[in-house]
């Protein structure tokens, strides 16, 4: 394949940029790079001082470890939701995608990841002992382990479940709504909310 020659070295580290961000070769980064060159200054500032900020200032909620503005994330502080009930997830994006469906008030605890051998990912890697801990000071009577239904997200179910065991809390996974194999993140909203809502008990098999 013939390399594209660019007729700026500074393009070209643009596109070498942008090219890293997922899902992004470098047809659309060139795209991006060219539209990005046609804003006014401006809007050109903006954008630089979003993603710099983004990066030094945003925290990690100290109890669910969503992303926040604060030490404690807005769905940790409000106290009208229900302080007893925790949804598991994989990551930031699954806890967007249940809060669209309006259908869950309770909280939430991001794992970080699930449990993938072939990843270099194990129980230590993720949020598991953080939610270990949480469930151990009494206040929650049940945990929603609502992972991707994959070999890995079943895998981190079952892990979970087993050091849940002891604490004689209630552990429910949501709804096989969600086809095997499918990343909850891109899910509707009607059969997620549907998941949540019809959840199960979870068996150990």
């Amino acid at each position: 394949m013939i390399q594209q020659q660019y007729p700026s070295q500074l393009l070209e580290k643009a596109v070498q940029e942008f090219s890293k961000l997922p899902g992004i070769g470098r047809k659309t980064a060139l795209r991006l790079v060219l539209w990005m060159l046609r804003q006014d200054d401006a809007d050109i500032a903006s954008f630089a001082e979003a993603v710099s900020k983004l990066k030094a200032e945003v925290k990690y909620c100290k109890v669910c470890h969503n992303v926040s503005d604060s030490d404690i994330c807005p769905i940790c502080a409000d106290h009208r939701r229900d302080q007893t009930t925790v949804c598991v997830v994989e990551n930031i994006q699954d806890v967007m995608a249940i809060e669209n469906t309006q259908q869950f008030q309770g909280l939430y605890h991001v794992l970080g990841g699930v449990i993938s051998p072939m990843d270099g990912m194990g129980p230590a890697d993720i949020e598991i002992d953080s939610l270990i801990n949480r469930v151990g000071e009494g206040e929650v009577q049940e945990v929603i382990l609502a992972l991707s239904p994959t070999m890995e997200g079943d895998t981190t179910n079952f892990y979970i479940y087993r050091k849940l065991a002891p604490l004689g809390v209630k552990v429910s996974v949501i709804a096989r709504g969600i086809a095997v194999g499918n990343e909850l993140e891109y899910a509707d909203e009607v059969t997620l909310g549907r998941s949540i809502t019809n959840r199960t008990l979870f068996e150990e098999k």
